[in-house]
């Protein structure tokens, strides 16, 4: 164990990821208040971002911490319950842009009320098992597929595509993390290392789709 930094590949890669989130949502607004200075449209890139920032700022927090058994299981809640938070604030721009309708405003609150569930959930049965926690995540964020009629109907192709795209990137990453592959172990990264670089990925692909086709 560092000294100083628990698991360092882990902690930085996703601090790396809070300081992108961070320039993401500041180029986000940028767009939108040029573009579609709406209310809805704010709050929408708002949440996003900020759901970006939250998740990573918890994970880089907890993946550093040096403390106590009880102080690092807190901070490993913490950055699980901001999955969730993630997955709601990436649903915002696809719910309150591009559909911006019952569809739209039905489905943003299902996916934050889902969210919500699913963080109560995490701090009453934490230790479930992996498989369990790892499905709610994945079918809370393939709850789009619901929509998709309406959604391609109000997003071009390639925001469609760089969509899915983060979603199978996400899904990639969350096998690798419910399934914990020995052959994924490495010097200096391992199952859970890779798993991180995939989540990345599923942000940068999502970012894309909302900055270049959402917005």
């Amino acid at each position: 164990m560092n000294t100083y930094v628990r698991e360092p590949v882990n902690a930085f890669t996703h601090l790396g990821g809070a300081v992108l989130a961070f320039i993401a949502l500041l180029a986000m607004l940028v767009k939108v208040s040029v573009k579609m200075p709406s209310f809805a449209a704010i709050t929408a890139v708002i949440l996003f971002g900020i759901g970006m920032m939250v998740l990573y700022m918890a994970s880089a927090v907890y993946h550093s911490v040096v403390a106590s058994e009880r102080v690092i299981y807190f901070f490993r809640k913490l950055d699980h319950s901001m999955i969730f938070i993630l997955i709601a604030g990436t649903y915002a721009p696809f719910c309150l842009i591009t559909l911006s309708s019952a569809n739209g405003l039905l489905l943003f609150c299902l996916v934050y009320a889902t969210a919500i569930c699913g963080i109560v959930f995490k701090m009453f049965w934490f230790n479930c098992p992996r498989w369990l926690s790892t499905g709610i995540y994945l079918l809370m964020g393939w709850l789009i597929v619901l929509f998709f009629a309406p959604l391609a109907e109000n997003l071009s192709t390639g925001g469609i595509l760089f969509l899915i795209l983060g979603g199978i990137f996400y899904t990639i990453g969350g096998f690798i993390y419910g399934a914990k592959p020995k052959w994924l172990e490495f010097k200096y990264m391992g199952h859970h290392e890779i798993f991180h670089v995939f989540v990345l990925l599923g942000s940068l692909a999502h970012f894309l789709s909302v900055y270049c086709y959402v917005i």
